[in-house]
């Protein structure tokens, strides 16, 4: 399973249900289309402080924005 790509954020989904397109998210972070693209689809991770200005701009916890590990 070392194709398998992990799921650590939800940015996908939030930015879904806020009805926001990759492109305000990137024009507010100052990253590209590419960068936000990579991101929701768990290609990249942001780093911790786009993080913060990430929940910022949704308006939601930065712990939302994270997938809960799954207990064995």
């Amino acid at each position: 399973m070392e194709n398998e790509r992990h799921i650590y954020n939800r940015l996908k989904s939030w930015l879904a249900l806020k009805q926001i397109k990759n492109k305000a998210l990137a024009e507010h972070l100052n990253v590209s289309e590419q960068t936000v693209s990579k991101w929701c689809t768990n290609y990249s991770q942001p780093s911790i402080p786009d993080l913060y200005r990430i929940a910022e701009f949704l308006n939601v916890e930065v712990s939302d924005l994270l997938e809960p590990l799954k207990k064995k």
